[in-house]
């Protein structure tokens, strides 16, 4: 309840002044020429120009409002670190019991996650500022921030009309080695050499004398667990570099060693994923003859804008011996020393087509090719009845990679091609399309050459279930061997056809070592809140998968089948690496970032957030000297100190009701200037 004074005027304020200025003129020139009843006229007409002003005795009922204060509470990734989630509870309830003890202040807490929110770390003062946009300016009493101090968007200015407190977990001087990567290509080309940059950061070791004690040991593993180990200097930036062997994503993973009495190891592990991008395929295509099936390999070739195609067909037949020089034979000089000597290493991939021996290529180029494959190069061979013959490729240098020996048997029968056990499991022709049936119905061949495989595995099979499509390593090439020149009649659609384009498509794909047709193969993704591992093996036995998350648990999940790979799925919620192992192949996965900001530094700090809290006119304490006393204080008074913080207490209020009484009634006005009047006629009679 509060009184006060105010004027609800009769008429226009200009009229009431006028009034009042002529009679205090009248007033002053009575006065002037000693009229004797000019005090009591003035009297009157200061009455009367006071009742037209209307003054008024005004009484408000008032309500009062009570305050509100905000309880930020972090919960992202980085407060799972140590005890902090404990101390977090503890620092929260004591809080929320101190504050609920003020009548007139009411309580709002705000938990905030990390979950779904990218690389953009921790945000606590955005959702400060929103909530407090929602409260009057009037009655906001202050703010408290439960955190480790690690927030990414701490503004400039306050962004609320009062004290923000800030309580810290976790405990000052704490050290934490962790790993930087400062540059990293996002993509490379296959066979050429990529460098990542890092450097690993440690305060405590950078400060420790002596040499030894400031270097610290780091993994790079790649593609089939490769692995690279150096003794890198604590603080300086250093680099790794590595050649890309294949095309699409590498996930590249850098570790460096747990230092003593350090706070996590959630950031001495770091990923970098780079995207192999293949220049162009390099391919050399030799036709030993013109056939029917030439054709089928060129267009397949040459419809593919990413392969740069070096085509030759040798035209002479063995049988036509009538000593012609081949230069007068071909339409162009064959560079065999160019290509099978000089620049071998520059293909990528080299298919021999019906090849005859004809001693165009001596043997010493023939064992150039065999060294191609065992370092790294890529074979692929489809023979006709040259393969069987005294003339056979088999017969050179070369058929030591060959997977299968010919038995010098031609077999010129209609048969269907089929798939065997392993080539319904193979990635190269598992899931081949099928014409809409269970079993593939393709069209027929009619010429297969026999041949008793030595190495490798058979995918197809032919006549009486002999091998048709075989593919090999060797060393660190690999090879692949079609016993039949007919895949023609599939291009050619005879009986239906059959999936020629696609099976020649993921041979060069598998020969090129692509991931996705490796035979053994461990995959993890994570894709709308679910780990999906998919792990592609020839073995009947599927093994348990062992999922390792962010914080460092571990889960076993069994793998059930899918086709012909097996697959495990697991719902996840937490930021940050996966790794997932079958005991012998390693797959990593990341929800969020690949080095979410939220992990890259998880010392507990408060220089973040010094300037922000003490322009707002808050304190910093840490919650391991015990939780500060709350007080309640005046506006414009300091709101925190020495073991204290304080919420303004601004009495703010609403007006319930309104009372308002005149404090010049009619009458009494009528008898003051009535009376006043008489009595100056009065005193002017006498």
């Amino acid at each position: 309840m509060a009184d006060s004074l105010s004027l609800a005027p009769m008429v226009p304020a200009a009229f009431i002044a006028v009034l009042a200025a002529v009679g205090l003129g009248l007033a002053g020139v009575a006065m002037v020429k000693g009229g004797s009843g000019w005090a009591l006229r003035a009297l009157a007409l200061a009455v009367l120009v006071a009742a037209l002003a209307n003054p008024l005795a005004v009484r408000e009922e008032h309500e009062p409002l009570r305050d509100v204060a905000l309880i930020v509470v972090d919960r992202t990734s980085s407060q799972g670190v140590g005890e902090r989630r404990a101390e977090t509870a503890a620092a929260l309830k004591s809080i929320g019991e101190g504050l609920a003890r003020f009548e007139d202040l009411e309580v709002r807490t705000i938990e905030i996650t990390d979950d779904g929110a990218g690389d953009k770390g921790t945000r606590l003062f955005g959702a400060l500022a929103q909530a407090a946009g929602e409260i009057p300016r009037q009655r906001f009493a202050g703010a408290v921030l439960i955190t480790d101090g690690q927030i990414h968007d701490v503004p400039a200015a306050p962004p609320v009309p009062g004290p923000v407190h800030v309580l810290l977990t976790g405990n000052p001087g704490e050290s934490d080695r962790r790993l930087v990567i400062e540059q990293a290509p996002s993509y490379g080309i296959v066979g050429k050499e990529v460098t990542i940059h890092y450097r690993v950061g440690d305060r405590r070791a950078e400060k420790t004398r002596g040499f030894g004690a400031k270097l610290a040991r780091v993994r790079m593993r790649y593609d089939d667990n490769q692995e690279k180990i150096a003794q890198t200097p604590v603080g300086k930036s250093e680099q790794f570099t590595f050649t890309l062997d294949h095309a699409g994503p590498t996930v590249v993973e850098l570790e460096v060693d747990t230092a003593a009495g350090e706070l996590s190891t959630l950031n001495n592990r770091t990923l970098v994923n780079i995207n192999g991008v293949r220049d162009r395929l390099r391919v050399l295509l030799v036709s030993g003859q013109p056939h029917a099936g030439e054709r089928t390999w060129r267009n397949l070739l040459k419809s593919d804008p990413s392969v740069d195609l070096i085509h030759f067909t040798i035209l002479r037949p063995p049988e036509k011996d009538d000593f012609t020089p081949l230069r007068e034979l071909a339409l162009i000089a064959f560079p065999i020393q160019e290509l099978f000597e000089t620049k071998l290493q520059e293909f990528d991939l080299i298919v021999f087509d019906r090849y005859v021996v004809r001693d165009v290529l001596p043997p010493s180029y023939l064992r150039n090719i065999v060294n191609f494959v065992k370092e790294g190069g890529a074979l692929l061979l489809a023979v006709g009845p040259e393969f069987a013959s005294l003339r056979s490729l088999y017969q050179t240098p070369l058929g030591k990679v060959m997977p299968a020996a010919p038995t010098g048997k031609v077999l010129e029968r209609g048969f269907r091609p089929r798939l065997t056990d392993i080539g319904y499991r193979h990635p190269v022709t598992a899931g081949l399309p099928r014409n809409g049936t269970e079993t593939p119905e393709w069209g027929r061949w009619f010429r297969q050459i026999e041949a008793v495989p030595k190495t490798g595995r058979v995918l197809m099979q032919g006549l009486d279930g002999k091998p048709l499509l075989l593919l090999d390593r060797i060393s660190k090439g690999r090879v692949a061997q079609i016993l039949s020149d007919h895949i023609w009649l599939w291009a050619r659609g005879f009986e239906g056809g059959g999936p020629q384009a696609e099976l020649l498509r993921r041979l060069a794909h598998w020969l090129m070592k692509e991931p996705d047709l490796e035979e053994e193969g461990l995959k993890a993704e994570i894709r709308d809140g679910r780990l999906i591992v998919i792990r592609r093996s020839l073995e009947e036995e599927t093994p348990e998968i062992t999922v390792t998350t962010p914080s460092g648990m571990t889960r076993t999940l069994p793998l059930e089948k899918d086709g012909g790979a097996t697959r495990a799925v697991l719902d996840v919620k937490e930021t940050g690496l996966y790794k997932v192992t079958d005991g012998t192949q390693t797959a990593l996965a990341t929800k969020g970032a690949l080095n979410p900001l939220e992990l890259q530094d998880l010392r507990a700090s408060a220089d973040r957030v010094l300037g922000v809290v003490k322009a707002s006119g808050g304190g910093i304490h840490w919650i391991a000297n015990g939780v500060p006393e709350l007080r309640r204080t005046r506006p414009g008074r300091d709101s925190a100190g020495h073991g204290w913080i304080g919420f303004i207490a601004n009495k703010s209020f609403v007006v319930s009701g309104l009372a308002q009484v005149p404090l010049l009634p009619g009458f009494l006005v009528l008898i003051l200037v009535m009376g006043g009047m008489m009595m100056a006629w009065y005193r002017e009679g006498r």
